[in-house]
């Protein structure tokens, strides 16, 4: 059987690793922690190919741990017992390390069987996930666990990875083509050298891997997707925070990013939240707008929604923004919440009865539109929050324009 290109270019050390500098730089918390010959309890953290079963593998061939493998999409309760069967073996006397990929598989049972072995040390554990490890791993074998994060590699660490792989196989590449390719791995080493290894055995006489080659094999890059994992709601974040942030290249690129993982729905969903909490008051007419561009894109379905949706991307972006009426209802919903108000102001109350103990009678509501400028004071909140201010202006020329006129009205009584 044909080993994977990946697997036979496999580092067997940490100093042929590429990538994951924060962790594996002379020096940093986690390598000087590994030179010192101890192995701790970690979990590894990270997207597909950037290098997390490599370090377990070179971590467990430097130790003295007898070493045990296990895939989280694939074993059952009665291999984790098989594992624990082996903690009293004369074989293992120096101790277990149980590498444990994909751990967010397994069931809370089938984590919490490892725990007394961890917890005593008979079982070293390390374990890796794709997935964050605070919402997926049982608390109690989480904090018996360093989590350590690998991030997706940088191009130029594909680029390293890839140029390896090519003297290895004795074939050329050129520049730009190594550049698209790198390009098109998302990040993920595997997957890149994956596609040279396709890409070599389609060449014939001529060892030469250019251009038009990677743009035949590749028609787009390989999108980090996945609506049921981490990304998409790193992308949503983003997305968001883009747009909040008057980021207009950002949130159109974001918005790319959502559209080319097909998500019109999460997009279009957070196009409406940020026209009301991000805008608001500042230009109140965007809210309608967004929702025409929304409706027109749900009509229009892909590709041709990218077109209404980008026009509410780059309009909110570059609007000016008010969170006012966001921490308005954020203050009020959180004294509703502790009690206050309980009781309507007479005068505002839906019935026009009384009660024979009642020392004033009659309900004595003022009505607005029958005085000028349709304004009248009295009192409208309860009377245990009926200092408090909810909304305040903010300094934007809409907001300000309204204040403007209310404290002309308001003085004038």
């Amino acid at each position: 059987m044909q080993k994977p290109l990946a697997d036979l270019l496999r580092p067997q050390s940490l100093d042929d690793m590429v990538g994951q500098s924060h962790l594996l730089k002379e020096g940093s918390v986690f390598r000087s922690s590994l030179d010192s010959g101890k192995v701790n309890n970690m979990i590894f953290y990270g997207p597909p190919g950037v290098g997390k079963t490599t370090v377990a593998n070179i971590i467990a061939k430097n130790s003295n741990l007898s070493l045990y493998k296990l895939n989280g999409t694939s074993c059952s309760t009665d291999d984790i017992k098989s594992v624990i069967k082996e903690v009293d073996s004369l074989l293992n006397t120096k101790g277990i390390l149980l590498y444990l990929d994909e751990i967010q598989y397994l069931n809370k049972k089938q984590q919490q069987s490892l725990l007394e072995f961890v917890e005593s040390g008979d079982i070293t554990l390390i374990a890796s996930t794709t997935e964050n490890p605070y919402f997926y791993i049982y608390p109690a074998l989480l904090s018996r666990c360093t989590v350590f994060e690998f991030k997706a590699l940088q191009i130029d660490d594909i680029k390293e990875g890839l140029l390896k792989a090519t003297k290895y196989l004795d074939i050329e590449i050129k520049d730009d083509a190594l550049e698209q390719l790198a390009t098109a791995s998302n990040g993920d080493m595997r997957k890149a050298l994956n596609n040279l290894d396709f890409l070599n055995n389609s060449l014939k006489k001529n060892k030469v891997i250019d251009s038009d080659l990677v743009s035949a094999f590749i028609d787009k890059a390989h999108i980090a997707y996945d609506r049921s994992e981490d990304k998409h709601f790193d992308t949503l974040s983003a997305f968001m925070k883009s747009l909040r942030g008057s980021d207009p290249d950002a949130a159109i690129f974001y918005l790319a990013k959502l559209l080319e993982g097909g998500d019109i729905i999460a997009a279009s969903r957070r196009l409406l939240c940020s026209a009301s909490e991000d805008v608001g008051l500042a230009y109140p007419q965007i809210i309608p707008i967004v929702k025409a561009c929304v409706d027109s894109a749900l009509q229009l379905g892909l590709p041709e929604a990218r077109l209404p949706l980008a026009n509410a991307t780059i309009l909110i972006a570059t609007a000016p923004k008010s969170n006012a009426a966001y921490l308005a209802i954020n203050d009020a919903m959180q004294d509703v919440e502790i009690g206050k108000g309980l009781n309507t102001p007479r005068q505002l109350q839906n019935t026009h009865f009384d009660g024979a103990d009642a020392k004033v009678k009659g309900q004595h509501y003022l009505y607005p539109h029958d005085y000028p400028n349709h304004y009248v004071k009295q009192q409208y909140l309860p009377d245990d929050v009926k200092k408090r201010r909810y909304y305040q202006y903010q300094e934007n020329k809409y907001e300000q324009s309204l204040k403007e006129y209310w404290e002309k009205i308001k003085k004038g009584k």
